[in-house]
């Protein structure tokens, strides 16, 4: 997943010249501001923000335009992608030695708060950046993505409060990522009222997603990409059709606008994703298997801890 955000930067980075020129052929000097702040906001959150976040959670020892789908940062390419993909490389690798039988509990909690904090944070270059522009569609984008973040957060966290009576940090921060992966794709199209009821369910969905769904299916993510991303990017999808405003994004209409048909046009375009992901995804791990002969590491090394057993090092140096 994380070189799909170096992919989205790049195709930033090369884009962003085609915005910073005015109607008169002279450099827009807001718009290239932006811009490069925005490519500087989501640098941050890739390499930093994306590897504290995972780095954190990993287990102690050791990570469809033409048809008028709407998706205004890449819901569908990165989040629903990144979810079915982490999915079926789950489904085919299996669980991992001790899966339910013994403790996995993530290896640094304040790594995972940190890196969560620095992925919000870079996610305003993510999703506002994306309107290429400093107009305001993107100070839109801007606002409705810290709320349906902040707002998922929360659902969490009480939900969590409630079922167990224990409310984490952890649980917080998962949270927060759901909220912005769901606000992904609508966030230049949907106003804020949109937004609040987009990150109270993407809280809720992504929980269930984490809690209750990968328990009952029995399969073995460790790091939570269909549950969060996954499940709260199929919903962003859906609810971008759902609320599209076009006082936002002019010809950007959803159901609650006057247009029933774009929540079709947006189903259709989360199944093509998933179909797509899958099939890719399985491709490249059969190819795979077959170029290295298979696709884990031996018992030993997995309970060694693939840090050490392949990098001959260790995140942390504590016995």
């Amino acid at each position: 997943m994380g070189l799909k955000y170096c992919l989205m930067t790049i195709t930033l980075l090369l884009t962003s010249t085609v915005s910073v020129f005015a109607a008169d052929g002279t450099i827009d000097t807001g718009d290239t501001a932006w811009i490069i702040m925005s490519t500087a906001l989501v640098m941050m959150m890739t390499p930093a923000g994306l590897a504290l976040f995972y780095g954190g959670m990993s287990r102690y020892k050791k990570w469809i335009h033409r048809m008028g789908a709407l998706d205004f940062a890449g819901g569908n390419v990165v989040h629903i992608n990144a979810g079915v993909s982490g999915l079926v490389l789950a489904l085919v690798l299996g669980k991992r030695n001790g899966y339910g039988k013994e403790p996995m509990i993530p290896s640094s909690v304040a790594f995972t708060a940190l890196g969560a904090a620095l992925l919000w944070f870079g996610w305003f270059g993510f999703n506002a950046g994306s309107e290429l522009a400093a107009d305001g569609v993107a100070a839109s984008a801007f606002l409705v993505t810290n709320t349906a973040a902040a707002l998922a957060g929360l659902t969490w966290l009480c939900l969590e409060w409630k079922i167990s009576g224990k409310p984490t940090l952890l649980g917080m921060a998962s949270g927060v990522i759901a909220g912005l992966v769901a606000i992904t794709p609508a966030a230049g199209f949907v106003t804020l009222s949109g937004s609040l009821i987009i990150g109270l369910v993407s809280g809720a969905v992504g929980f269930y997603g984490v809690v209750f769904l990968k328990k009952k299916l029995g399969y073995d993510d460790s790091l939570d990409a269909f549950g969060i991303h996954g499940l709260c990017g199929m919903w962003g999808a859906l609810a971008t059709g759902l609320f599209a405003a076009p006082s936002v994004t002019e010809g950007a209409r959803g159901l609650f606008y006057g247009n029933p048909g774009q929540v079709w046009i947006q189903v259709v375009s989360i199944i093509a994703t998933i179909a797509f992901s899958a099939v890719a995804t399985l491709i490249v791990v059969y190819v795979t298997k077959l170029i290295c002969g298979g696709l884990r590491v031996d018992g030993q090394d997995e309970r060694t801890g693939l840090d050490s057993a392949l990098h001959g090092e260790r995140a942390f140096e504590i016995e």
